[in-house]
């Protein structure tokens, strides 16, 4: 009968691991995604990652395309998880969308597993499920509510893309500090001040998706 332990066995000179289970082979692979990318992923590299041998792979996950199957699915589960937080709708609304974009942001290569494979609603469901229940709490039912939810993730998936793109683009000359004066502010100094200063992801989301909600909740 099958089971899920392998035994202490030579491999390249160095002993495998004991008790190996399939979790921990979901959990290193998961590890060299979203260190390396889904091209990093062989059978191989994650063997010597787990220090055991490649048929132990195989014993406990299958061959790479079961192994990246069930790589989605537990991101799936994974991404899943949000508990939404604070004592007023629109607070409890944006911790699930800042919940949500802390997940796009950490793990953006198992997302991409998960696009690729057609499971990108599934991915989402759990997090507008949450925004279902928290909108409903709010008052708010049927196209309105669906509303609501709609425009939190497509804004969070929006952010998420513009900050991707910030990160990868080159260095810009000129730059938000020599492009904003007096000239460009229209006369509003202060204004040039703050917009010459590199954008803070974290205040801009919070700022924006605290706006949007609540005029969501409100009209």
């Amino acid at each position: 009968m099958l089971c899920n332990t392998v035994t202490t066995a030579s491999v390249k000179g160095k002993d495998t691991r004991t008790h190996l289970d399939r979790e921990q082979v979901l959990a290193a692979a998961a590890k060299l995604v979203k260190q390396q990318g889904p091209q990093s992923l062989t059978m191989r590299k994650l063997a010597a990652e787990l220090g055991t041998a490649v048929t132990s792979i195989y014993w406990h996950v299958g061959n790479r395309e079961s192994l990246l199957e069930a790589l989605v699915e537990r991101t799936v589960a994974d991404l899943g998880e949000i508990r939404p937080r604070g004592t007023t709708p629109e607070q409890r609304v944006a911790s699930v969308a800042g919940a949500l974009r802390r997940q796009l942001r950490e793990h953006p290569h198992l997302v991409a597993m998960v696009h690729e494979r057609g499971l990108t609603e599934r991915m989402f469901l759990p997090a507008q499920q949450a925004l279902v229940r928290e909108v409903h709490a709010a008052g708010l039912h049927g196209s309105r509510a669906a509303g609501v939810v709609r425009a939190v993730q497509f804004h969070v998936v929006g952010h998420v893309l513009v900050e991707r793109q910030r990160e990868r683009a080159p260095a810009q000359r000129p730059g938000e500090e020599e492009l904003w004066g007096a000239l460009t502010a229209a006369g509003d100094p202060a204004l040039a001040r703050a917009l010459s200063v590199p954008a803070d992801p974290e205040k801009v989301f919070d700022t924006s998706v605290r706006a949007l909600v609540s005029g969501l909740l409100r009209t």
